[in-house]
């Protein structure tokens, strides 16, 4: 599966084959924060659970993604949390608004999501924020926390355990604050 790189008689490197890459690419998220919720590839598992802050209750409920868009229309519910995860072992939950739309999204998992999928038109904004953050420690790399009036990013991690939280403030459901995004 690995090729490895040879210099001067010895491994230098071990490298992934091409097709391999391919295949770790088709498998980003396709989701936007602030629209509709991602379609998952194939080799990926999806469940959703009805939450109502008021209570603190949930109801768990495994789901085609045909049922699933339906289950999002629900007047009795503050919200519905959509995990997916992946072939690779990576998990990426959505918190959907009653009418679908994406309002935080939540990441963890072995390998880093395309966070220019699942912030959709927020990801340009996330790109700036990032720009500051590290300018202002001497672009120093590590976790970054982007905190704009419409945008709060949160990410994080290291190679094979990578985590992270995405939230529009404006958009949160009554009751639902930052920290619900888990």
């Amino acid at each position: 599966m690995w090729s490895r790189i040879r210099r001067a008689g010895r491994v230098t490197a071990l490298v992934l084959p091409c097709s391999l890459l391919a295949l770790a690419a088709s498998q980003s998220a396709q989701a936007a924060l602030g629209s509709a919720p991602l379609t998952p590839p194939s080799d990926a598992s999806v469940s959703s659970r009805v939450v109502q802050p008021a209570s603190g209750t949930t109801q768990s409920v495994m789901r085609s993604e045909s049922s699933a868009a339906s289950s999002t229309s629900s007047t009795s519910a503050s919200y519905t949390v959509r995990e997916t995860t992946f072939g690779n072992g990576t998990v990426v939950r959505e918190y959907l608004t009653t009418s679908g739309a994406v309002f935080g999204i939540s990441w963890h998992g072995p390998q880093m999501p395309d966070l220019n999928d699942l912030l959709g038109s927020y990801f340009p904004q996330y790109v700036a924020g990032v720009k500051a953050v590290r300018a202002a420690r001497g672009n120093a790399r590590g976790p970054v926390s982007v905190d704009d009036s419409g945008l709060v990013v949160r990410s994080g991690g290291h190679m094979g355990a990578f985590s992270g939280v995405a939230w529009l403030p404006s958009e949160l459901p009554a009751g639902v604050s930052g920290s619900d995004i888990q």
